[in-house]
Parts: C-alpha cells; structure tokens; sequence
C-alpha cells in the first residue's frame, strides 16, 4: 500500500517549518528520520494534508554545550549519539541506551527528537531523557517554549506540543556519577516489554544521593518512580532497601496487556528488573 496523496514541504529553516506547520492547522507532520512516519503514511494510518520535512535545516543537526549543560539537536541521529565522543563523555547513559533502540540502519535515520515526540511508552529515549531530567526546546509561531520532558506527555503516543510547533532541541543538565539500565525484550532490540533506568550519586561514606528511577513499558508515559528513589535517599542500596523501593515502584504503575506481555508478568517483571538495574548500580566503581 502506498500513501494518500499530500503535499510536500522541504523548509530550511525553523522559522519556514514552523510557518508551514501553522499554515496546514494542524493537517501536517513533521518528516525528521520518518522510522515511525512512513510506515504509518504507507498503511494509511495516518492521512496528513502535507509533509514539512525539516532535513534540510542544519542548526537542528548540532551537539552544543554550555558549561554542565548539554544541548542536542532534534535531527541528531541515534548513531550520533551512539558514536560521538562528546555524548559519552557528557551522557553516558544516552550512549549506553540508544543502543538498544532497533536495528543498525534503524539507528542510521532515527532522530532523538522524531522519538521524544512519537512519544512511544516503551522507548528507549523518552526513557532516558525522563531520568536524566532533560527539557525540549520548541518553536511556534508564539515563541519559544521549554518543556521538562516529565510534562511533555499527555498519554500514550500523546504530547502537549501544538500542531503548530516544532520540537528543536533537548537540553540535559549535568550527568549523574552512576547510571544503570535493564530492559527485557522478547528478542534482541525487540520493543521493550519492560525497561528500568535508575541513576545516582554515592558520597565518601558509601551512601547514595539523587537517585532517580525511570520505568518504561509500565503506563502510558515512561514513569518517574519518585517514592522508590526517595526510599534510597541516604541509604548504602543494601538488599532491604532495593526491596523497600521495589514495592513502591509497583504502586505507580499501570502497565497495559498486548501482544508482548499481559499486565500481571509486567507486574511481575518491574520488581525483578528494578533490583537488578539498582544491584548494577550499587556494584558502580566509587
């Protein structure tokens, strides 16, 4: 099957695809690596009025850094960030964790902003940009806007963006020491049927500050498990106080049934696979 008709928009600028974008009122969609546009556009699922195509515009391409801030452009590819010196130098975790985000020629188009904004609540980037404390830079005909990524979402394949806005950039604040991931999935790079992320600081004494927990898979959004991370704040993560932040962690979420898992081996998984990313982190080299 092959698209219904629309028109085309090649924009090298911000300020021409946000002008397209208020022009079409909501009848047009952003073309950046097109991995969940096309096929979606192929299958007739979605019928835009117009494609604005934003490939051409460079400045969204760019890796920029302001002192402990980092600024990355919504066209930067997953391979960008995979490969560049810069992203595991300053974000490690991004490195680590984009990864396991598909497949290599997947990795070759795919964009962080054309995932923050597809908004799927088992990927591997909202994810991480959620526990990292990211914010998204957007334009529209108003201005600019920043979004902290833990209130882009408004349910499942749902943000707060308007149609006439255009996602630019992601700003992170300074990386924390130690990060750990798990994710289970039924095969290699396969959608996560679950993902857990927890990140943190440990002082002198042994005792950790700052952690964060992020869980993926579990809702329609990925979650911030806040009352886990403040169950760890100030302890040594010894095996009693993974078990107290993993029965918290299983009061904030609500995980679907699909065709991957059903909701109760979600249930079921979240515990396991939260003492394990937080086993990771307490085994992190001081």
């Amino acid at each position: 099957m092959k698209p219904a008709r629309f028109a085309y928009h090649r924009p090298t600028t911000v300020a021409e695809a946000v002008a397209h974008l208020r022009d079409h009122a909501g009848g047009a969609r952003v073309l950046a690596g097109g991995q969940s546009l096309v096929p979606m556009l192929n299958m007739r699922l979605w019928r835009p009025d117009a494609l604005v195509d934003i490939n051409e515009i460079d400045e969204l391409d760019d890796l920029r850094v302001d002192g402990e801030r980092t600024e990355i452009g919504a066209l930067v590819r997953y391979s960008t960030l995979e490969r560049s010196p810069l992203v595991a130098q300053r974000l490690p975790l991004l490195a680590r964790i984009v990864t396991r985000v598909g497949d290599r020629q997947v990795r070759n188009r795919g964009t962080i902003g054309g995932s923050l904004v597809q908004g799927d609540p088992t990927g591997e980037l909202p994810l991480a940009c959620l526990v990292l404390g990211a914010t998204v830079v957007a334009v529209g005909p108003g201005g600019v806007r920043r979004i902290p990524v833990a209130e882009l979402y408004t349910g499942s394949y749902a943000t707060v963006l308007e149609p006439d806005e255009l996602l630019v950039a992601v700003e992170f604040p300074s990386h924390p020491q130690h990060a750990a991931f798990r994710q289970y999935c039924r095969k290699h790079n396969d959608f996560a049927v679950v993902s857990v992320v927890a990140t943190g600081d440990r002082g002198a004494d042994g005792r950790w500050h700052g952690v964060r927990i992020a869980l993926g898979g579990v809702a329609d959004s990925p979650v911030l498990a806040t009352a886990a991370a403040a169950a760890l704040e100030g302890t040594q993560l010894t095996d009693a106080d993974l078990d107290a932040a993993a029965a918290a962690a299983a009061q904030v979420i609500d995980p679907p049934s699909d065709v991957r898992a059903s909701a109760a081996y979600r249930r079921h998984l979240v515990p396991v696979h939260l003492r394990r990313a937080l086993t990771d982190l307490r085994a992190a080299r001081p």
